[in-house]
């Protein structure tokens, strides 16, 4: 949501205090301004603590308030996700071979190729190595910020 709007009600308002006394409300308004980053800040508190209030109502999770530029926003943030058990480690290598036939399109199989001789290595061991690597790496295949990355909290003024 856009402070924005609210903060321009509360000039209104107290802008309307004044009626029709021209010099009070040209003084409001030169201190409106001013006043702006400090009622900014309170609308802000008022959504921190809206923010705390129903995190103890919920029975998982939290509310966060965030902030960018002058827009604020209420958001869920739900349990995370358990992280998966890490793969099994794979058994020692005793020697023994297995045949897999793999199929896949000729353009593939050319890079296959290319990158096997690169390696002045023969098609199978580049995939074996390709395969083990694999294997190795995390479980999900993709990367997710850590938990420092990110910056949360509540700020009283």
């Amino acid at each position: 949501m856009d402070l924005t709007q609210h903060l321009d009600a509360i000039r209104s308002d107290l802008g309307s205090l004044f009626g029709p006394n021209d010099e009070l409300a040209e003084a409001m308004e030169r201190m409106a301004r001013p006043m702006e980053a400090s009622l900014q800040l309170r609308l802000l508190d008022l959504l921190g603590d809206g923010a705390l209030e129903l995190t103890e109502q919920l029975p998982m999770g939290h509310a966060e308030v965030r902030v960018s530029g002058r827009d604020a926003s209420l958001v869920f943030v739900g349990v995370p996700d358990a992280p998966s058990p890490p793969p099994a480690p794979l058994p020692p290598d005793d020697g023994g071979t297995a045949r897999l036939t793999l199929r896949m399109p000729d353009a593939m199989k050319n890079a296959v190729e290319a990158a096997a001789d690169a390696r002045a290595i023969s098609v199978n061991a580049w995939l074996v190595n390709a395969v083990r690597a694999a294997l190795d790496a995390s479980p999900t295949g993709t990367t997710r910020r850590g938990v420092g990355s990110r910056i949360t909290g509540y700020v009283k003024s």
